[in-house]
């Protein structure tokens, strides 16, 4: 991956206006990273304060150094967004003005051929964003049902042939573990018919996303972040989320419109029984997208989605 796209986050303008960013407020910047968003809000900060997550021990150091002009204001928390209420509970923040979380997986991560999310380098079968977590790729690969493992190539991998992948793991560890990442590579190319062997894509780039997704739950984290966030968010605080593929796009898009509709009632009610009332509006009905001129600096950025929500 290019600098132009590891230091500048996708979208990053667009997210940053949308946060109405006071300078006495708090922010909470829910994913890290490269600390793109996180230097943009603090550099606006007076008085207020911003709490930076990340689950990657690595992407924490990086940002001291990125962010030491304003570390004044700033909190650095290792942990997994989707434990954001114990979060901000620890570190003393009742509520927050604004929260930016970039769904996007951070490039070092990708690009660091040991930590084996790669498909081009060989390496143990890790891909753990947070090291201390207990589940490895390898876990998943060589233990986990074929069934299971046809069902997360194709919901989270979109993999046309899951059920072939799936069995052709299940027969490779049967004789041996799959230890390596190019191991894995040689099993998916194996799988595959030889015309989706020639498409421009790579051939195990839909198997290795589909797996990192389970190794680090990552749908499911989206999830309990949004249902934690909302009802941490001041009145008038802006939730802002970039996602990157349509499984997460999904998820926040229907999140979202059902806190903007509050009444969980069946259509056909003629009055609301559940009491329930709307807690956001939706700034925009539809996503914010990247603008050409992004698109021509970043190819990264086509699949990228800005949906944003303002605290009633």
């Amino acid at each position: 991956m290019g600098e132009t796209f590891t230091h500048r986050p996708v979208l990053l303008r667009e997210c940053i206006e949308a946060l109405n960013i006071r300078p006495d407020g708090v922010y909470v910047d829910g994913t890290l990273g490269r600390a793109g968003h996180s230097a943009e809000i603090a550099r606006r900060l007076t008085t207020g304060r911003l709490i930076a997550i990340d689950r990657d021990r690595a992407a924490l150091e990086a940002a001291e150094e990125r962010l030491a002009p304003w570390m004044d204001r700033v909190t650095l928390v290792h942990g997994n967004f989707a434990d954001l209420a114990d979060i901000l509970d620890g570190a003393g923040a009742a509520g927050a003005d604004g929260m930016p979380f970039d769904l996007g997986v951070s490039s070092p991560q990708l690009d660091d051929g040991s930590r084996g999310f790669s498909y081009m380098a060989d390496a143990p079968l890790d891909m753990r964003m947070d090291q201390s977590a207990g589940l490895t790729a390898a876990e998943v690969v060589n233990t986990w049902p074929r069934e299971e493992l046809r069902r997360i190539l194709y919901e989270y991998g979109e993999e046309r042939y899951a059920p072939q992948i799936a069995a052709a793991i299940e027969a490779r560890r049967m004789e041996r573990p799959i230890g390596t990442t190019l191991e894995l590579v040689d099993v998916i190319k194996g799988a595959m018919p030889a015309r989706a062997l020639r498409e421009k894509q790579h051939p195990a780039k839909r198997s290795f996303q589909a797996i990192r997704i389970a190794v680090n739950d990552e749908l499911g984290a989206v999830e309990r972040m949004l249902d934690a966030a909302v009802p941490r968010l001041d009145p008038g605080g802006r939730l802002a989320v970039i996602s990157f593929h349509s499984l997460e796009d999904r998820i926040v898009k229907l999140k979202l419109a059902g806190w903007a509709r509050g009444c969980t009632c069946p259509p056909d009610f003629p009055v609301c029984v559940c009491g329930k009332k709307p807690q956001v509006k939706l700034i925009g009905h539809k996503p914010i997208l990247p603008g050409e001129e992004e698109l021509n600096e970043n190819p990264r950025a086509r699949s990228a989605k800005l949906r944003v929500a303002e605290k009633l």
